[in-house]
């Protein structure tokens, strides 16, 4: 496939913008004040669940006013469809002893919450200070544990949606605002 008829096709597959990039700016500036304003210049932890939040942990981070260190973990659920596997695996660890700190996981989006919860329970059975989560996506329809966020910044119908660090296949991470993944566009 030629470089040109790559471009349309990757352009094809993005159905049609949900949030743009300045509702998400605005969300995650509130946010970022919020959090702030919750630990009153106490020092957290950030978490992020790599791949798909590094985009809005940057930005998230950026926005947070208390001290704060950056962990990553990594945990997988989707390898290269659009369907959970269902299998949650833990393939990067935090380096941090989180006794010491107030984690605030950073995730891009809680679908079935399988992921998370099992994150979640992993990280409270390492005794943090206080443990919370916030989430840029919150898609409840497809929910298979019960799990909820602290802070959802957008609750988003059953469509698969990518960018702003959300991919298909590693492909649409770059995208500045979330779209919806259109399957069946060749």
């Amino acid at each position: 496939m030629d470089r040109e008829k790559q471009i349309e096709s990757f352009q094809r597959k993005i159905k049609r913008v949900l949030i743009t990039q300045e509702e998400i700016q605005e969300a995650v500036q509130k946010a970022g004040q919020e959090i702030s304003d919750s630990y009153d210049g106490n020092p957290i932890l950030l978490v992020s669940i790599l791949k798909g939040a590094y985009v809005f942990l940057a930005d998230l981070s950026r926005a947070i006013t208390v001290p704060s260190e950056i962990g990553f973990m990594c945990a997988k659920s989707y390898y290269s469809g659009t369907v959970s596997t269902g299998a949650v695996k833990i393939t990067m660890d935090l380096d941090q002893d989180v006794s010491k700190y107030h984690v605030v996981i950073v995730e891009d989006i809680i679908d079935t919450g399988r992921t998370l919860n099992d994150v979640v329970n992993l990280l409270k059975a390492r005794n943090p200070l206080s443990l919370k989560v916030v989430t840029l996506l919150d898609k409840p329809s497809r929910r298979m544990v019960d799990f909820e966020a602290d802070k959802a910044l957008f609750t988003i119908p059953d469509h698969f949606v990518i960018g702003y660090g959300l991919d298909c296949g590693e492909y649409y991470r770059n995208l500045p605002y979330i779209a919806e993944y259109d399957e069946g566009a060749e």
